[in-house]
C-alpha cells in the first residue's frame, strides 16, 4: 500500500515504465528460475558423476596397495635374503654375488608385478648393500634405511613418505624390539598415482589432489597455486568435521569450482578434484545468453512504447517542471517555445509573461535588499559578549593582588589591550586571515593567563594570504572554552587546525570535552541549518555561520560532528579564490 501512494507522487515516466514492468517482470522471473534450476540439477548430475568416477580409481589405488603390502611378506621371507642377512659376510664373493643376483631377479618379478611400483629393494645392514631390482653395487643410505624401519612410523597406514617419495616396507624380524636383520620395501610411482588421479576431472580441466593431512603430504596433478592453497583449507575443514565424502563449489580469485572429495581410510588421504564451473556448464550459458537478450528485447519494447508518450507529454512537461524549478533558485530563464499551438504553447507562453513581471519587480527592490543585507552584516558583527569583559577585569584584579602574578598581570594587560583594540576596529567588513589567527592567538594567552597549565592549545597549518569577515574563529575558540573545557577536571585539549583545496579553506577547532552527546551535534547542525530563518542574538556559531553565509554563499559556513579528541569538531567552511 505505501509503496502505491509512493507510486502515485512520481513521473508521469515512472508510472508509464512501472506499468510495463509489472507486465514483463514476472515472465522474466519465471524464466531466470527455470535456467537456474536447470543449472542446479545439472551441476548436481556432474558433481554425482564426477564422485563415481573418484571412487572407481581411489578403489582402483585402495586394491593396488593393499595387494602390494599382501604379497609383500612372501618377499620378506624369502630364503636367500635371510641367508645372506645372517652369514652375508662369510660367504665368498662368488656365492654372495650370485645370491644377490637371485634376490635381484625376485625384486625385480616384485617390481613388474603392478604399474604402481616404481622400485623394489633390500636393505641388508651386515654387508651395507641396499639390493636393487637392476643396480649390482649399490652402498646402503643410513638415512634412508633409519627412515624406512616400521618403528619409525608414527601412524597405522601402510605407507612412509620421505623427501617426497612414497614407501611400502616390511622388516625381519617384525618385533621392534630389536634392530631388523634386514628390511624390503617398494617405492611406489608418485607420477603414475598423479596420471591416476588426473583421469578423475581431466577431461573437464579439473585438477586433482590426494592429500596426507597427518602426515602432511599430497601428490598433486593442480597447476594453480591458488586453487592448490583453496584446496588444502578446504581438506582442513573436511577433516575437522568427519566428512567422508561429497561435493561443494569453491570461489578462488571471483571463479566458482566444483569440487568433488573423497576420503580414504587405507591412505588416510583426501582425494579432492576441483573443475572450473564454466567447464561443467558451459552448455547453459548459451541459455543464459539467450535469456538476457530476451530481456533486451522487453526492455527495448518498454521504451519503443514509452517513447512516444514521452515526446507527447513527459518532455514537454519536464521542460515546463525545470523552467519551475530554475525560477525556485532565483535563474528567471524563459522557455523556448518549440510548440505550436496546442495547450504546451498556451502554458509556455504563459510562464515566459509571468518570468518578465518578476524579473521587472526584482530589479525595482534589488538596491534596497543590498542595503538591507549590508545592514543586517554590520549588525551582526557588532555583538561583543560583555561578560567576556567583566572576566577579563576581574582576572586582572586577581593578579595585581597577588604578588607573585604581577608579570603576568603586565602579559595581561598588553593582550586585552590588543584584544580590545581588534574588535573595536568596525571601519572595515573584511580583514586578513592572518590577523584573524592572531587576535585568536592572543585570546588563547589570556585564558592560558587564567587556566594556567590544565588546557593544552594547538595551532596547525598555514594560513593563505586571502580577506574573510572579522571574528569567525576567536568565538568558536571562545564557545570552546565556556561550554567544553572550562569546566573539566582532567587535562583538557585544543586543536586548531586548517586544510585547503583548490579554492575551498577550512578551518577546525576540536576539542575533548565529554559533557556533548551526539544529539546535541545533531540540534546544533538543525539549527546552523535553519539559521537563515531566525533572528538570534548570539555571539557563537550561529553569528559566524551567517556572516559567512553572507559573505561566500550557502554552501559555505560551520558544520559540527564528533572529534577526533573525543568532544566538538567544529569545521569552518571559506573560499579563497
Amino acid at each position: 500500500m505505501k509503496s502505491k501512494f509512493m507510486l502515485q507522487d512520481s513521473s508521469i515516466f515512472k508510472k508509464m515504465l512501472a506499468a510495463f514492468l509489472a507486465a514483463l517482470l514476472p515472465l522474466m522471473i519465471i524464466t531466470w528460475m527455470i535456467n537456474e534450476r536447470g543449472s542446479d540439477n545439472i551441476r548436481a548430475e556432474i558433481s554425482s558423476s564426477i564422485l563415481n568416477t573418484t571412487r572407481f580409481y581411489m578403489d582402483s589405488l585402495d586394491k593396488e596397495a593393499d595387494r602390494i603390502s599382501r604379497y609383500l611378506p612372501n618377499y620378506v621371507m624369502d630364503k636367500d635374503l635371510m641367508e645372506i642377512a645372517t652369514t652375508g659376510t662369510a660367504m665368498s664373493y662368488y656365492e654372495r654375488a650370485k645370491m644377490v643376483l637371485d634376490i635381484q631377479r625376485r625384486l625385480d618379478l616384485m617390481k613388474n608385478s603392478s604399474p604402481f611400483i616404481r622400485e623394489a629393494r633390500a636393505y641388508v645392514p651386515l654387508i651395507d648393500r641396499t639390493i636393487l631390482s637392476l643396480n649390482f653395487e649399490t652402498a646402503m643410505d643410513q638415512q634412508e634405511y633409519k627412515a624406512m624401519q616400521q618403528s619409525e612410523k608414527k601412524y597405522e597406514e601402510p605407507f612412509i613418505y620421505w623427501k617426497e617419495r612414497l614407501f611400502i616396507t616390511m622388516q625381519y624380524p617384525s618385533s621392534f624390539a630389536r634392530n631388523p636383520i634386514y628390511l624390503v620395501g617398494v617405492e611406489l610411482s608418485t607420477n603414475k598415482i598423479r596420471e591416476t588421479l588426473e583421469q578423475i576431472g581431466s577431461s573437464r580441466g579439473g585438477q586433482t589432489v590426494l592429500m596426507n593431512l597427518d602426515r602432511g603430504w599430497e601428490i598433486s596433478g593442480a597447476h594453480d597455486p591458488k586453487l592448490l592453497a583453496e584446496m588444502r583449507a578446504y581438506a582442513k575443514e573436511l577433516e575437522r568435521s568427519n566428512a567422508q565424502e561429497g561435493y561443494v563449489t569453491l570461489h578462488v580469485d571471483g571463479e566458482r569450482y566444483l569440487t568433488v572429495y573423497k576420503y580414504s581410510e587405507l591412505w588416510h588421504s583426501y582425494s579432492i578434484t576441483s573443475i572450473p564451473e564454466e567447464n561443467v556448464l558451459g552448455p547453459l550459458q548459451k541459455y543464459r545468453l539467450l535469456f538476457w537478450g530476451a530481456c533486451a528485447l522487453a526492455v527495448c519494447i518498454v521504451f519503443f512504447f514509452s517513447y512516444f508518450l514521452l515526446r507527447l507529454i513527459y518532455r514537454p512537461l519536464m521542460k515546463l517542471v525545470q523552467s519551475f524549478r530554475r525560477v525556485q533558485q532565483n535563474r528567471l530563464e524563459p522557455i523556448p517555445i518549440d510548440r505550436g499551438q496546442d495547450e504546451f504553447g498556451y502554458l509556455y507562453q504563459a510562464f515566459n509573461d509571468t518570468v518578465q513581471s518578476l524579473k521587472t519587480l526584482i530589479e525595482e527592490n534589488y538596491e534596497q535588499q543590498i542595503r538591507n543585507q549590508r545592514s543586517e552584516l554590520k549588525r551582526l558583527q557588532s555583538q561583543i559578549n560583555p561578560h567576556f569583559l567583566y572576566n577579563c577585569f576581574f582576572v586582572l584584579c586577581r593578579l595585581i593582588k597577588s604578588e607573585h602574578q604581577k608579570e603576568k598581570a603586565y602579559q595581561f594587560c598588553l593582550h586585552i589591550g590588543q584584544y580590545f583594540q581588534f574588535i573595536t576596529r568596525n571601519d572595515e567588513d573584511d580583514i586578513p586571515l592572518e590577523l584573524e589567527v592572531n587576535h585568536s592567538r592572543t585570546y588563547v594567552e589570556m585564558q592560558t593567563i587564567c587556566y594556567g597549565d590544565r588546557i593544552q592549545v594547538t595551532f596547525e597549518g598555514e594560513v593563505p594570504n586571502t580577506l574573510v569577515p572579522r571574528l569567525i574563529l576567536q568565538p568558536i575558540i571562545e564557545n570552546a572554552y565556556k561550554h567544553a573545557l572550562g569546566n573539566m577536571v582532567q587535562q583538557g585539549e585544543l586543536w586548531v587546525h586548517m586544510e585547503r583545496s583548490g579554492n575551498d579553506f577550512t578551518l577546525y577547532v576540536e576539542d575533548n570535552g565529554k559533557g556533548i552527546t551526539d544529539e546535541v551535534i545533531e540540534q546544533l547542525n538543525l539549527r546552523l541549518r535553519q539559521s537563515s530563518n531566525r533572528m538570534e542574538e548570539t555571539t557563537g556559531l550561529i553569528n559566524v555561520h551567517r556572516r559567512i553565509q553572507l559573505r561566500y554563499g550557502a554552501e559555505y559556513g560551520i558544520t559540527t560532528s564528533r572529534s577526533e579528541l573525543g568532544g566538538l569538531q567544529v569545521k569552518i567552511n571559506l573560499s579563497v579564490d
